[in-house]
C-alpha cells in the first residue's frame, strides 16, 4: 500500500476514534497488549532478522536500541496497560466562563487527528506511540527506519489484530511500508492529511523534519545533557549520579554527554571520576568511558583532549566531555551556550545555588541531585511517551496523553446574538 493510500485511510477513521468512550478505548488497549504477548515469538523472529542485517552498520550501543527480548516485549505490553489505566484526556473541560448575557464558553480538550511519527532504530516506539495516540483519540501513522522495519511491522500487525478483535478499524494504527526518504518527505508535506508530525531519532532526522515539514511538527529528542558538579556537592552522590547518567544506557537521549566540574572541587573530584568511569569499569570487565577533557581538566587527570565539537556532540556512546568551570554562574552560561534544552542536572547541597540553577537553565527538565536518565514518560507517570519535546510550543519534555490533545471552544447559548 502506498503512503498516500495509508494516509487517506487514516484520515477516514479520525472521527471513529475521536468519538470512542473511555471504556471502549481501554478494552482495545488491553487487547492490543494481549496481542503483543500472543505474538511474542513472531516479533522476536522479526527482530532477529533486523539485528542480523544491522550488525555491520550499527555500533554495539545502537544495536542495543534495536534489540528486543522477551522481557522488553513484556515491558511494551505493560506500557500499553499503563496508558489504559490513565484518565481519558479527551473531552475534559479545561476552563469555563459564563458571560453576563448567559453565554457559556467552555474550553474543552480534543484530539489532534492524524499523528504521524517518524522514528529510527527503537522498535518499542511502535507500541508506545500507537497506544498514546489511540488513548488520546488520534490515529497513528508510524514510519519506522529501515533497520527496525521488520520488528515494527510485526508489532504493528499484533496491535492491529487487537483493534479488530474489539470490532475497531485496523487503520487506527498503520505502518508506512516504504522506508526510503520518499515516504518521509510525503509525511512532511501531507497537508490536509497529517495533523501533527513527530520525528523521534537522531539530529539529522529531527533537523530534516523541522526545517522541511509543511505540516505542524514537534522538535524532539536531541540530548546534549549536562551534569554540573557544584563546589558544595556531595562528591559520593555526584559520582553515583554521573555514572548512572552516562553508563546505564548511553545510547538514549537522556544520557549525560557533558560533565562540568566547579574549579573548587575539580582536584578532588576528577581523579575519582576517572577511577569510577575508567579504571573500575576496566577492572570489572565493563566498557570504560572515554573522557574528552578541556585544558583545565587535562591538567588534573589523563584523558583525550577535547576537540572543537566535543561539547556540542550527542555521543550516544561511552564518551563524556569533561570541563572545569569557575563557578555555578559559569556552568549556567556554558549550558546556555551548548545545551539542546533537553535535560540538565546540578549536584549540590546548597539550596540557593540549586534554586538559581533551576531558574536559570532553560531546558525541558532540570534536575537537582538526580540523574538525567529519569526524563522519560514512564518515569514521569505518563505511562510511556511519544518523545521528548525540546521546544516550548505546544509541548515540552516527555509527551504523554495531554500533549497529544489540542482544545476547542464549545459555546452554549439560548438565542444570544451580537
Amino acid at each position: 500500500m502506498t503512503t498516500n493510500e495509508i494516509l487517506s485511510r487514516a484520515a477516514a477513521v479520525k472521527t471513529v476514534v475521536a468519538l470512542l468512550d473511555e471504556q471502549t478505548k481501554n478494552n482495545a488497549l488491553y487487547a492490543m497488549a494481549d496481542a503483543l504477548l500472543a505474538h511474542k515469538e513472531d516479533i522476536l523472529a522479526a527482530n532477529r532478522a533486523d539485528m542480523d542485517a544491522a550488525r555491520e552498520s550499527l555500533s554495539e550501543v545502537m544495536q542495543d536500541r534495536l534489540l528486543l527480548t522477551a522481557a522488553r516485549i513484556t515491558a511494551m505490553a505493560d506500557g500499553i496497560r499503563a496508558v489504559a489505566a490513565l484518565p481519558d484526556p479527551v473531552g475534559r473541560t479545561l476552563a469555563t466562563h459564563t458571560r453576563e448575557d448567559g453565554l457559556r464558553i467552555e474550553k474543552v480538550s480534543a484530539p489532534i487527528g492524524v499523528v504521524a511519527i517518524i522514528y529510527e532504530s527503537r522498535p518499542n516506539v511502535t507500541s508506545d506511540a500507537a497506544a498514546l495516540a489511540f488513548k488520546s483519540g488520534n490515529v497513528a501513522v508510524l514510519r519506522s527506519g529501515k533497520e527496525a522495519h521488520a520488528s515494527a511491522a510485526a508489532i504493528t500487525a499484533a496491535l492491529r489484530e487487537g483493534l479488530t478483535a474489539c470490532a475497531l478499524p485496523a487503520d487506527l494504527v498503520s505502518l508506512v511500508e516504504d522506508t526510503t526518504r520518499a515516504s518521509a518527505n510525503e509525511l512532511m508535506h501531507a497537508v490536509g492529511k497529517v495533523d501533527l508530525l513527530i520525528p523521534r531519532g537522531g539530529k539529522g532526522l529531527i533537523r530534516a523534519c523541522v526545517e522541511n515539514a509543511t505540516v505542524p511538527c514537534i522538535e524532539t529528542g536531541t540530548g546534549i545533557c549536562h551534569v554540573y558538579i557544584d563546589r558544595d556537592a556531595d562528591l559520593d552522590k555526584a559520582l553515583s549520579i554521573i555514572e548512572n547518567a552516562k553508563t546505564s544506557r548511553p545510547s538514549v537521549c537522556n544520557a549525560a554527554e557533558v560533565c562540568l566540574v566547579d574549579a573548587a572541587v575539580a582536584p578532588a573530584f576528577l581523579p575519582r571520576l576517572r577511577e569510577r568511569l575508567v579504571d573500575a569499569r576496566i577492572q570489572s570487565g565493563k566498557t570504560p568511558v572515554a573522557l574528552r577533557l578541556d585544558g583545565r581538566a587535562a591538567a588534573i587527570i589523563e584523558g583525550e583532549a577535547a576537540g572543537e565539537e566535543d561539547f556540542d556532540t550527542e555521543f550516544l556512546d561511552y564518551i563524556l566531555a569533561v570541563g572545569v568551570v569557575d563557578d555555578a554562574t559559569a556552568a549556567i552560561a556554558h549550558i546556555g551556550a551548548h545545551s539542546t534544552h533537553h535535560s540538565e542536572a546540578i549536584v549540590t547541597e546548597n539550596d540557593a545555588t540549586a534554586a538559581r540553577f533551576a531558574a536559570s537553565v532553560d531546558s525541558a527538565a532540570v534536575y537537582i541531585n538526580a540523574s538525567t536518565r529519569f526524563t522519560d514518560g514512564g518515569e514521569f507517570g505518563l505511562g510511556c511517551e511519544m518523545g521528548i519535546s525540546t521546544q516550548k510550543l505546544h509541548a515540552r519534555g516527555p509527551m504523554g496523553l495531554a500533549e497529544l490533545c489540542t482544545y476547542k471552544y464549545v459555546v452554549r447559548g439560548n438565542g444570544q446574538i451580537r
